[in-house]
Formats: structure tokens, sequence, C-alpha cells
């Protein structure tokens, strides 16, 4: 089964073909990096009005680089939610289109779901049930998923997410957006036991995330320094930093697997790409328990994990009509149609 996938609920125009759903058949990408490095974070009306301008074009590179023709794909999977809401509905709308134009279903799928998707185009052999932790920057979750289309949130952030505090550091270390992979670089060269970081735990929730308190703490660091002429190392500040949001990632997540038996875990999201973090949890897990991490190029949005996800969302029966909306936020626990 070829589906036509298509991402657009933050600042990637990303379109792809996958088959039955571990496939790519082929995968293109346009970044807004360079558009919205100028303003330090995506600004959501430039990223729709690039997204209209992209979609079209990048839906025609994307079937030409896959050498079948439009009679050759037998569905459409577009991301519905969550996400900004005037770039998700570029996404949807035109997939809308397209869908009815060719006469084919259309598949709603949810974007932390094809997350956790992309996992599947990577491992052949991965199947639910399992743990996964979805960590970018606008998600912090510790999800057990049951089976391809049900899941169930264990923990999650009560404020930002671990992808929003590593951007916010970053720029309050002058480094360029997006800040969390030049974040990972710098904190290579520093300390990480250099200075102290607030880690928040929660008795009622044991799983739960908080950001807010280490994004404040580094804000206030930068700020009093500056304040008293007080030289400080970078390096060691963004490792320090890095320790701590990587550290109470591992460790809820861990922890988690642990008292739930988990043995088969899982990471997703951008922020699954952090080399600290990827290197807490390969030294944290037991050796009975395997660790599935995405390829980098499959960390970020992207259209093949839309249509990974997509193709488990049809085999269920979740096909949408021509009245889907778009939604801003919405739980992974829920089903779009």
């Amino acid at each position: 089964m070829n589906i036509l996938s298509f991402e657009s609920s933050c600042d990637e125009t990303a379109v792809a073909i996958v088959r039955d759903g571990r496939e790519i058949v082929s995968s293109v990408v346009f970044t807004q990096i360079d558009v919205h490095k100028l303003y330090g974070g995506v600004v959501p009306e430039i990223a729709s009005r690039y997204h209209i301008e992209k979609i079209s074009q990048m839906t025609e590179e994307c079937i030409r680089q896959s050498g079948l023709t439009e009679d050759q794909l037998d569905a459409v999977a577009v991301t519905a939610a969550p996400g900004l809401i005037g770039a998700l509905l570029v996404g949807l709308n035109f997939a809308k289109g397209y869908a009815y134009a060719r006469n084919l279903p259309l598949i709603p799928v949810h974007h932390i779901r094809s997350h956790v998707a992309a996992n599947y185009l990577a491992y052949p052999e991965l199947k639910p049930p399992f743990l996964a932790m979805i960590v970018s920057g606008g998600h912090s979750h510790i999800v057990l998923v049951k089976d391809y289309t049900e899941y169930e949130i264990l923990g999650r952030t009560r404020d930002d997410a671990a992808g929003e505090a590593f951007d916010k550091g970053a720029r309050v270390l002058g480094l360029p957006y997006p800040g969390g992979v030049h974040m990972d670089r710098l904190a290579k060269e520093g300390n990480p036991k250099a200075m102290q970081f607030p880690k928040v735990h929660f008795k009622d929730a044991p799983y739960d995330f908080s950001f807010s308190g280490v994004k404040t703490a580094i804000v206030n660091y930068v700020h009093n320094a500056k304040q008293k002429g007080e030289e400080f190392s970078v390096p060691d500040l963004a490792a320090s930093y890095s320790d701590a949001i990587t550290g109470i990632l591992a460790e809820n997540f861990l922890r988690c697997a642990r008292e739930h038996h988990q043995k088969t875990l899982v990471i997703a999201g951008g922020v699954s790409a952090n080399s600290m973090l990827r290197e807490k949890l390969l030294a944290g897990k037991s050796p009975d328990q395997k660790l599935f991490m995405p390829p980098l190029s499959l960390c970020g949005d992207n259209g093949a994990m839309v249509g990974a996800q997509g193709y488990y969302e049809f085999q269920a029966g979740h096909v949408a009509d021509l009245s889907l909306n778009a939604l801003s936020a919405f739980s992974i626990e829920n089903q779009l149609c």
C-alpha cells in the first residue's frame, strides 16, 4: 500500500510516500530554519505562508523521486493535530484536495504518534507493546504504546517541553537558532558537573516533567553574572544545563520502564537526537532491555513518519471525510476520527 503523506505542523513542509508503513519510497523536506533564524524562533504566520508556497512543489518532487505514477497511490495521510493551527491547515487542506481529486482515502494522523512511528521505518522488528518517550520542542511525553493506535500517557511535562528549554537556554548563551543542536555540540566541550541546576520531581506523578525552573535558572545565572561583570565558561554552562535536562528525562523514563516491567524502550522526537540523552539511556538501561533510537534523519519532523503511522491508522479503520478539521491541541490517547 503506497501512502502519500504530508507534514506541516510547524516549520517543515514535508511530503513522503511510504509503503506498508515500513518502507520509505521517497521523502522530501523543505525547512524554514534560515527564515526563522532571523527572529530567534518560529513565527507562525511566516511558517504558514511558506507552507502555502512550497507544498505543491514538494508534492510534485516527491512523486517524481518515487518513480511511481499518481495511479499507484492508494491513500493520503496528513498531520491533523497537534501543532501551529495555521501551518496544520495548509497541509490538511492540500491533502483533502488531493484525496478528493484522486478519490483516495484520507487518513488523519496525530503528530506525536507519527514521531513514535518513525522508528518503524528504521527497525522492521519493532512492534507494540513498548514504552516510548517523545521529546521535542513542544512535547515531552512518556507513553505506553499498547498497540499501533492505542496509547496510554504515563508521564508528561507540567509546563515547558524539553526542546523549548534547550532552545531558550541556547538563546541566553548567544547560540544560533535552532538552539538544541548547537547546545548539544557545545556541551561536549564543557564539564557537566560545573554548575548545579534544579531537577523537579512530583510525588503524585513520578514520571511527569517540569522544565520551567531550569529554564529560569539559566536565565538568572547569565543575567546575574553579566550584571556583576563576572566571567563564566559557556561550554561548562551548556554542559551543566544539558546534564540537568537529559538527566531528568532519562531518570523518569528508565524508572517508568522498571516499574511497569517494560523491556522494549523507544525514544522519538527532535530531542531524541541529543547525544547526551542517548548516552544516559544506553548507560542506564538494564541488559535485558532493548532501546530503539531513530536515526538522526528521522528525529525531526518529516513526511515519512506520517505515512508510517498513517498505514496503521488505515488498518484500524481511521479514515476521515472532508469535514476533517485541524486541531492545535489533541491528546495522543484519543482518535482523530
